[in-house]
């Protein structure tokens, strides 16, 4: 029971941080343009901003997914990457660790506290034991896909 519970505990953690995020993400909310919309300007690639969301939130969504079958090593090592881009983005552009929140019309009512960087380490860190967690394990997801590595 206890072997079970350190694997199912952190993928429920993984897909409720991924999944409870897509509503903002896919519904265009003004948390998520700005977000997007500050990566996309400062990369010079603008589609990000317009398109960055649904990318993402797709990855995330399927990411979620994967986690409850046998290619939860998959699933883990993908929450991995797109935390580390998460990471990188709120550290090195731009974009910053504190997050402004709105209101229903768009206005800037303050901030996050930086908790969504906060929960983009927790998911990473959660991501990272998933995904050594299946590559020692006898029936590795990552193992088979990579060929034995």
């Amino acid at each position: 029971m206890k072997l079970r519970l350190s694997k199912t505990l952190p993928a429920i953690f993984i897909a409720f941080v991924f999944v409870q995020s897509l509503f903002y993400k896919f519904s265009g909310s003004y948390e998520t343009q700005f977000i997007f919309k500050t990566l996309g300007g400062w990369s010079g690639f603008t589609w990000f901003g317009d398109w960055g969301a649904y990318l993402i939130g797709s990855a995330e969504l399927i990411a979620s997914i994967l986690l409850f079958t046998r290619w939860h090593g998959v699933g883990a090592l993908m929450s991995v990457g797109i935390m580390s881009g998460a990471i990188f983005f709120h550290l090195f552009t731009p974009l910053g660790v504190v997050m402004p929140e709105f209101n229903e019309v768009g206005e800037m009512i303050g901030t996050d506290g930086g908790l969504l960087f906060i929960m983009a380490c927790l998911v990473w860190l959660c991501g990272v034991y998933l995904t050594l967690r299946d590559w020692r394990s006898v029936n590795s997801s990552l193992r088979n896909i990579l060929g034995g590595i």
